[in-house]
C-alpha cells in the first residue's frame, strides 16, 4: 500500500541527513502500543490481583499470634527486670548494714580497749591510721585486695559522707543551754579569740604551704575524682515529714510512750534535724554561703523543740535536755547522731587512701603546714586567753578550736579531764566559726 505524503512533508524528509533516514522506529509490544494510541481504552486496565480470604485470614492470625508472643516476651522481661531491681535493692541495703555495722563495731571496740588500758589518745584517730596503713601495705603487695577492701566499705563511706554534717549538729542545737552558763564578758572574749584565731591560723597555714611549695617546686595537679552522694529524693523528704508529724503528736498525748521523755522525743527531734539538713542542702549555692545547711538543720531542731515545749507547757530547756542527754541508757536524738563521730574519723582513712597520690605529691606542704598551724593555734589560744584574762577552764576548753569536734573532746582530756564538760559547752561556739 502506497502512502502519499504532502509536499511539505516530502520536502522535509528529503532534506534530512542520510544517517537519520536509516533510523527505524522502535518496536512496541501490543500492550504498550494500545496504551500509546488508545490511552482511554478499557483494555489498558491493569489486571487486579485477587487475595483469597483464606490467605488474609491466615496472615491476620499469624500476625496476631506474633503480636501476642512479643507481648508475652515483653511482660516476662519487665517481670525479670523488676525482680532483678528488687534483689539489687535488698542486697544493697544488706551490704550497707554490714559495712557500716563493722565500722561502728570497730569504733566501739577501740573506745572500750583504750578506756580499759587508760589510754587518753583518741582511739578513732589510732584506728584511722591503722586502716590507712593496712590499705597502703595491701596496695603495695596485693593491689586487688586493697581495691576489694575499699569496695566492700564503699556503701558505708558514702553513707557517712552523705550525712556528715548531721553528726556535728547536736552541740549547735543545744547552744541555748550552753550560753546561759557563760558570763557575757567571757562569751565576748571567747568570740574574739575564736574569730581572730581562726583568721590567724588560716593565714599561717596558707603562707606556710605556699613557702614550702616554692621551696620544693611542686607543681599543682588535679585531685582524684571522688564519688558524690546521691541527692535527697522526695520520698525521703515525705517519709521524714511523716515521722516528724506522727511522733510529735504522739509525744504530746503520750509523753512517756517509749519509756522516758528523751526516748519519746527522739523520733521527732531526729526527724526535724534531718529535714532541716535536707531543706538546707536544696537551697541555692548563693544562699548556702550565708545560710549553711548546718545552721538550717540546727534551727529546724530548735524550732521543733520550742514548738513542743510550747504545746506541752514544759518549756524549751527541758526539751533541749532530752535532745542531748549524754547517757547511753537514755539516749536522745543528739546522742544518736554524735555516736557516729568515731566512725567519721575512721572513714577519713578511705578518703586519704583514695587521694594517696595527691598526698604523696604534696606531702611536704601538707604535713609542714598542718604541724606549724596546729602548734600556732594551740599556743596562740593559750597566750591570748591569758592576755585577755579569760578563766583558765574556758581557755583550756577552746584550745582545740581548729580541730574537728570528733577529736576536740578527746584532745582536751589530754590536758585535764575536769575540763571535758567545759569543752562540750564551749564547742558549739567553735563550730559556728570554724565549721566542719
Amino acid at each position: 500500500m502506497s502512502i502519499s505524503l504532502p509536499v511539505s512533508m516530502a520536502t522535509t524528509i528529503h532534506s534530512l541527513p542520510y544517517s537519520l533516514l536509516k533510523l527505524k522506529p522502535p518496536s512496541l509490544t501490543p500492550s504498550l502500543f494500545r496504551r500509546t494510541l488508545f490511552p482511554n481504552s478499557t483494555l489498558n486496565a491493569a489486571p487486579k490481583r485477587t487475595v483469597s480470604s483464606t490467605t488474609f485470614s491466615l496472615t491476620l492470625t499469624n500476625g496476631t499470634c506474633k503480636t501476642r508472643h512479643v507481648a508475652a516476651k515483653s511482660s516476662e522481661a519487665d517481670t525479670g527486670n523488676t525482680s532483678t531491681s528488687l534483689t539489687q535493692t535488698v542486697f544493697g541495703v544488706l551490704h550497707l548494714a554490714v559495712s557500716l555495722g563493722l565500722i561502728l563495731a570497730v569504733d566501739k571496740f577501740l573506745k572500750q580497749a583504750f578506756v580499759a588500758a587508760a589510754i587518753k589518745f583518741p582511739s578513732a584517730l589510732f584506728g584511722m591510721f591503722c586502716i590507712f596503713s593496712v590499705l597502703i601495705i595491701l596496695d603495695s603487695t596485693v593491689p586487688a585486695a586493697a581495691t576489694a577492701f575499699v569496695s566492700f566499705f564503699e556503701p558505708a563511706f558514702m553513707f557517712i559522707q552523705r550525712w556528715l554534717p548531721l553528726f556535728y549538729v547536736p552541740s549547735l542545737v543545744v547552744l541555748p543551754l550552753a550560753v546561759k552558763d557563760i558570763p557575757a564578758a567571757s562569751g565576748a572574749k571567747i568570740g574574739l579569740i575564736l574569730v581572730g584565731g581562726w583568721l590567724a591560723t588560716l593565714c599561717v597555714a596558707g603562707y606556710t604551704a605556699i613557702a614550702v611549695r616554692k621551696a620544693v617546686k611542686t607543681e599543682l595537679v588535679d585531685a582524684e575524682p571522688m564519688g558524690k552522694p546521691a541527692p535527697f529524693s522526695s520520698l525521703e523528704v515525705w517519709t521524714w515529714t511523716a515521722v516528724l508529724l506522727i511522733s510529735f503528736v504522739s509525744a504530746l498525748f503520750y509523753p512517756t510512750a517509749l519509756g522516758t521523755s528523751a526516748r519519746t522525743c527522739l523520733p521527732f527531734l531526729l526527724a526535724a534535724t534531718v529535714l532541716g539538713y535536707m531543706v538546707g542542702s536544696g537551697l541555692p549555692s548563693n544562699v548556702k554561703k550565708v545560710f549553711h545547711p548546718i545552721i538550717c538543720c540546727a534551727l529546724s531542731a530548735d524550732l521543733t523543740a520550742f514548738a513542743f515545749g510550747y504545746f506541752s507547757k514544759s518549756g524549751l530547756e527541758p526539751v533541749l535536755g532530752y535532745y542531748l542527754t549524754k547517757a547511753s541508757s537514755n539516749p536522745g536524738a543528739g546522742d544518736i547522731l554524735m555516736g557516729f563521730l568515731g566512725s567519721v574519723i575512721l572513714s577519713f582513712s578511705f578518703s586519704m587512701f583514695k587521694q594517696r597520690k595527691l598526698v604523696k605529691r604534696h606531702a611536704a606542704e601538707i604535713f609542714t603546714s598542718v604541724i606549724i598551724s596546729t602548734v600556732f593555734s594551740l599556743y596562740s589560744t593559750a597566750l591570748v586567753g591569758r592576755l585577755v584574762q579569760l578563766e583558765p577552764s574556758l581557755t583550756v576548753s577552746i584550745l582545740p578550736r581548729c580541730i574537728t569536734v570528733a577529736l576536740a573532746l578527746s584532745i582536751v582530756s589530754l590536758f585535764d579531764g575536769k575540763y571535758y564538760a567545759h569543752t562540750a559547752t564551749i564547742y558549739p561556739h567553735n563550730l559556728v566559726y570554724t565549721g566542719i
